[in-house]
Formats: C-alpha cells, structure tokens, sequence
C-alpha cells in the first residue's frame, strides 16, 4: 500500500509512530492532505441539490467549471512532482474527466481515464461494507465483543466490532513496526498472510483502552477481513465481488492474489525507502532540492507485494470505478435505509479539539460535506468522495506516494479542487 502504513486517513495509509510520538493519521500518510482537504469542505454548508438534468444521449453534459477545474487539477499535479493523475468531478450540472501527465517518470506514455492503479485504504470501504452487510443479514454483531469471533486476541472481550470499524479499538497498527518496514525495503516480494499481519499486530501492547481515543490501525481491518470469510463463507475477494463489484458494474475493479496490476496501468513511484519515510514523508532539504530540480527520481515501486495490506489496502480500480463506488458509500446503494443512516451517523471527529479535522465511523470518513475515503500505498495514492447533497463526486489518483515536500498528492490535489467546487 505504501510504506507499510497504509491506510489512508483515510491510506492504504494508516497511523503510525513518530519517534516515540503516535500519531492517530486518518489517511496514513495522507492525514495533513486530509485535514486540509476538510477544512477547505467545511466553510460552505451544502444546499439542496437542484434537480437532475435529463441525459444527454451523446453522454455527460460538460461540467460549466470544467476548463479552470482542469487548469487547476494539472497545475497542482505538476506542484506535486507527481508523473500521472486522473481526475473525475461528477455533479448535477454535468461532468468532467481528466488526465494528467505519463505511466512513467522517464517517457511520454500519457495516463488514460482506462489506466488501473492500487487504491490503498479505499479497500478499507470494500471491507466494512462486507461487514455491515453481515450485520444487516443477521449473521454478525457488530456490538458483539471480538472474543465472540476470535477469542484470541488479547483484550477482545473489551473491544467491539463497532471499535475496529471505526478506528477506535486501541489495537497497535502492524504497519508503524520497524520491523515490517525493514522487510518492505528488504524483501518487496514477500507474500504475508493475513494471519501473519495480525500476529505482528497483536504481539504489541494496546495503545489505549477501546473506546477511549482514535486511532488509525490496520490491524482492525485485517481483524474485520478475517472475520468476514469466517462468518461469511467465502474469501474475502470473492464476498467483493458477489456483494460490491458485481452490483455496482465496477468490472475494472479486482482484489488480485498477487502483486499484478490489470492491464492498461501506470508505474507507482515514491520517494526514499519504507524505513527512510516512517517518520516523515518530508525529505531531507537536499534531497528536496535536488527532487525539485529533477536531479533525484522517485524509485519505481510498482512490483513491490501489496499482500502486507490485504483486506486494509490490497484493490485496484479505475477513476470511474472509484466515483461509482464514491457514490454508491453514501447513497445507501448497498446497505438498507437503517444501516446506511447508521453508517452515515456512525461518524465523528478524529480530533474532536481540531475543526478542520476529517471525522470517521463504520469504514467511511467525512471531509466536510463528503463521505468517503483515501488511500495510499508506495507507488499510489487516491481519494473519493460524494455528498449525497450537492450529488458531487470526486475522484483522483496518482502514481506517487507521497510529494517530496510530503503532501499527500491526491489529497492536496482534491482539497484544492473542492475549494474551487464550493467557492
């Protein structure tokens, strides 16, 4: 997914630890992006939204903002240093689709709205939809303690399903561990097996009691993964599939068993190593500068495993699966009115003494007045997101990690946008 954090605020990036500072990160790597990217939400209250215009049988009416919105989308995609992005803006008044840059750092292979690219912590979504879809069917509790399923995780008779869900279990995030981060660097191919990552997860006290705080782990979605395919039947992947793929026509979505990318797809790339950036994304001033000149490259991490991020980070999607799926988080598609307002209410401040802060709940964030989720892992990092008000979707992914001044590419380019959207 990324360095090993993934998660999201939403990465493929996840929280991790800083020194000896942990840092509850609601995208991973991705959290700075995130918050900003709330912030810029939240000023402007959402109106109603005005009623849908016919189809047009030639396809989308173009979006009226859509030559400064693509001006500003490249603009801050260049910024970034990012080789490629793909943008996607849905609204009631038309859409519009856009590219930016090449498959690779080193030729011209442009990027196209086809292209397939790792989506990080988005999967996290894809999970806790199998989840509450569980619940709603009567085959799980998701205010049942965990013992119930897995009696051995330590402290899981204290610790709820609810709590993975929504970050708030206190369970250690496996991908903050030295130890994980050295064998990314170290051995990229390795294959891990989910029940490894919760082993590594769980050998580490807890951070705090259930309930009592937030912070952003892996390892409850691994935990939530594992529990699905027990109480559902059926791999994980293919609980995907039947109940979100399918339904959805998200055809160029796939939650691969190895470290393939479907065909077309862009290089991923991220700057320094997993061990070098576990602190921070920022890069030393040197390295800065010399990034800024384009005297040093991003190392090419496309064939790196994802499997360390399984049921946390481990999807691939297009731009336009992304928005389907942007959409569909909020708009109870999936999920019967009870459980989509339970979701939707479910959310909360992952920092109740920042405004500007993202909330999170059931496997969904908020970023003003939009659900949804980000996503990173080394080579990608991604964002969706829709307000059921406005019937505004956002989507854009990149094929870098992190920018080399640390931004969170897909994140900074998302927040800049919405303030554009909202203005």
């Amino acid at each position: 997914m990324e360095q090993p954090r993934e998660g999201s605020a939403l990465n493929a990036g996840p929280a991790r630890r800083v020194g000896v500072r942990r840092r509850a990160l609601l995208v991973g790597a991705a959290a700075t992006g995130l918050g900003a990217l709330a912030a810029a939400c939240s000023p402007s209250p959402s109106p109603s939204a005005p009623p849908t215009a016919a189809p047009s049988p030639a396809g989308p009416a173009p979006l009226p903002q859509a030559d400064a919105l693509r001006t500003q989308f490249q603009q801050a995609a260049k910024e970034l240093l990012t080789p490629g992005a793909a943008l996607i803006v849905r609204t009631a008044a038309g859409e519009l689709s856009a590219t930016y840059g090449s498959r690779t750092d080193s030729a011209s292979d442009p990027i196209t709205m086809a292209d397939h690219a790792r989506i990080g912590s988005i999967t996290k979504t894809f999970t806790g939809t199998v989840v509450l879809q569980l619940a709603q069917e009567g085959k799980l509790d998701i205010d049942a303690p965990v013992s119930v399923y897995r009696p051995d995780v330590p402290n899981g008779r204290n610790i709820t399903l609810t709590q993975l869900l929504d970050m708030r279990s206190g369970l250690y995030n496996y991908s903050e561990s030295f130890e994980l981060n050295r064998s990314l660097d170290e051995n990229p191919g390795k294959v891990w097996k989910p029940e490894e990552l919760l082993a590594l997860g769980l050998e580490h006290p807890v951070d705090f009691p259930p309930g009592t705080a937030y912070h952003y782990s892996n390892t409850n979605y691994v935990l939530l993964g594992l529990i699905a395919e027990q109480v559902g039947k059926q791999p994980l992947g293919s609980a995907y599939q039947t109940r979100l793929f399918t339904p959805l026509a998200m055809h160029e979505t796939s939650f691969p068993a190895d470290a393939a990318i479907p065909a077309p797809h862009p290089r991923g790339y991220m700057y320094g190593t997993n061990v070098s950036t576990l602190d921070t994304e920022t890069l030393p001033p040197d390295q800065l500068a010399a990034a800024k000149a384009g005297t040093l490259k991003p190392n090419d991490v496309t064939d790196a495993s994802p499997s360390w991020t399984w049921a946390a980070g481990g999807a691939i999607s297009t731009a336009g699966d992304l928005a389907t799926w942007g959409r569909a988080l909020s708009d109870g598609t999936l999920l019967n009115p009870t459980w989509q307002r339970r979701r939707l209410d479910s959310v909360r401040s992952t920092n109740p003494g920042s405004a500007s802060a993202a909330g999170y709940g059931l496997a969904i964030g908020k970023f003003g007045p939009m659900y949804g989720h980000t996503g990173e892992l080394p080579g990608f990092q991604s964002f969706t997101g829709h307000d059921p008000d406005r019937m505004t979707t956002l989507t854009v992914w990149t094929n870098l990690k992190a920018a080399p001044d640390g931004r969170a590419p897909a994140a900074t380019i998302a927040q800049q946008l919405i303030g554009t959207l909202y203005a």
